[in-house]
């Protein structure tokens, strides 16, 4: 119980944090956050993408998505489903769902790809590079399921919350990179 109430503490303190930077220069943090993120997809020749559509306080990755768009890479993001999601093709037009979150229309054009970059916002991360997210476990329970199928995971955030101690759990999300400005 220890732990849990550690990983809520620094959910809290993160979540305020992101809220204060988000409201400061967000545009120029993304910014770079995207011009790296773009390199990266392109040094690695990454074909089969997943993106998250993103709340007022995560990287605004809508720039990139056009960017890959018109580079014809397949783009995958999340499709809830219940206490999870599965991931769907990108495509126009987006509805807004719960918890204020996009989605486009129900597609079952995914069908177990490889993805060669699953790109994930995060709250904050401790020295396990784990992730902290928004403590609905979504993103958990997807990737339990789906690991095998995805080479790279990167996380993206405007400022880097980080824990000196472990906060998170053996079944939390873990990163190959994280990318903040």
């Amino acid at each position: 119980m220890i732990k849990e109430d550690s990983k809520k503490a620094f959910r809290s303190d993160c979540l305020k944090r992101l809220k204060k930077t988000s409201a400061l220069g967000s545009y120029a943090k993304d910014k770079k956050i995207l011009t790296i993120l773009y390199t990266y997809i392109v040094q690695s020749n990454a074909q089969n993408v997943m993106l998250y559509l993103p709340l007022e306080i995560e990287v605004n990755l809508y720039p990139l998505i056009q960017r890959l768009r018109k580079e014809k890479r397949k783009l995958y993001v999340p499709f809830m489903e219940g206490a999870s999601f599965r991931l769907v093709k990108y495509r126009l037009p987006l509805l807004q769902k719960k918890f204020g979150i996009k989605e486009p229309k129900d597609s079952k054009q995914y069908r177990k790809k490889q993805i060669d970059i699953a790109i994930v916002p995060i709250v904050g991360v401790d020295v396990t590079h784990r992730r902290v997210g928004f403590g609905k476990g979504m993103y958990d329970r997807f990737f339990e399921k789906n690991k095998k199928n995805i080479k790279q995971v990167v996380f993206v955030a405007r400022e880097l919350c980080y824990a000196k101690e472990i906060v998170t759990d053996d079944y939390d999300v873990r990163a190959d990179m994280i990318l903040t400005p």
